[in-house]
């Protein structure tokens, strides 16, 4: 009988024990909630992958520091619906707003002067870039995301697109975006296909990407070299609300394109437009 008050008494410290030791356990998993996996035996298993662990204080003060404490978190809006057409015109930007477009570019002989004529009147733009371009400009580009313009993406290599496969259109459209992404620190979230040839692959393979498609509402068809006094007349004869201008700052001469921003712009402003770039939200 004794010895049956012993052994119930060596029970009831044991489950004691165990009581506790689940509760210490339960302490350490709250106050580490990441939890390294042991391997039997009490030895911490590697790490499957990313950079090595820090054991003590070091890896603490990484957990507890804030997310936002160094960069700003990224901006990842949702994808956009795969569409039939592109956006031509953005009526809902207001009666006075126009949007004002340059493809092919970043260009080292055209695109600073485009720059500068746009940021002597404070007005901001859409630079539909060309992967081949800005991967070797990549201070251009920096400079019109300084400048509030809008980044957008024009393929690598100006293929028409049509003809090509899928994984061709997504080569094209994904090492542009991963240019602008590596140095502007978020992706385009617009594409322009070259020669304005969509079809259904781009549409797809674009919002797959987290891209709106946008054409134009106004050619200025300045790539022809019509003379600077017809890229004037054209642009402002087409302007009007939610109008899309489309002008060029690369692949070939665009002198043209210069001289006849400097002259259209300050006309548009004085007749009440007011050119700005449109929002993804």
């Amino acid at each position: 009988m004794n010895d049956h008050r012993i052994y119930a008494g060596r029970r009831a410290a044991l489950r004691l024990a165990l009581g506790l030791g689940a509760a210490t356990a339960v302490r350490l998993i709250a106050a580490d909630p990441a939890g390294t996996p042991v391997r039997p035996g009490g030895e911490p298993s590697p790490p499957v992958a990313g950079p090595p662990a820090h054991a003590g204080p070091i890896a603490a003060a990484h957990r507890l520091r804030p997310m936002t404490g160094q960069s700003p978190a990224r901006f990842h809006p949702a994808p956009p619906p795969v569409r039939t057409r592109p956006f031509e015109e953005m009526p809902e930007l207001g009666q006075d707003a126009m949007v004002l477009t340059f493809d092919d570019g970043p260009d080292p002989l055209h695109t600073p002067d485009i720059l500068a004529i746009l940021r002597g009147h404070q007005v901001r733009a859409m630079f539909f870039v060309c992967g081949e371009m800005a991967d070797g400009n990549r201070d251009l580009l920096r400079e019109m995301a300084d400048d509030g313009h809008v980044v957008g993406n024009h393929s690598w290599s100006h293929p028409l697109i049509p003809r090509l496969s899928r994984s061709r259109i997504r080569d094209e459209l994904g090492s542009t975006s991963e240019v602008i992404d590596r140095t502007l620190g978020a992706p385009p979230l617009w594409y322009r296909a070259p020669y304005g040839a969509w079809n259904r692959n781009s549409f797809e393979i674009g919002a797959a990407m987290g891209m709106e498609p946008m054409a134009w509402t106004v050619d200025s068809l300045d790539w022809t070299t019509p003379g600077t006094e017809t890229v004037v007349r054209r642009v402002r004869q087409g302007a009007g609300p939610g109008v899309i201008v489309l002008s060029h700052d690369a692949g070939g001469d665009r002198s043209q394109s210069v001289a006849a921003l400097r002259r259209y712009l300050p006309a548009l402003i004085e007749e009440g437009y007011r050119p700005t770039v449109p929002h993804r939200t």
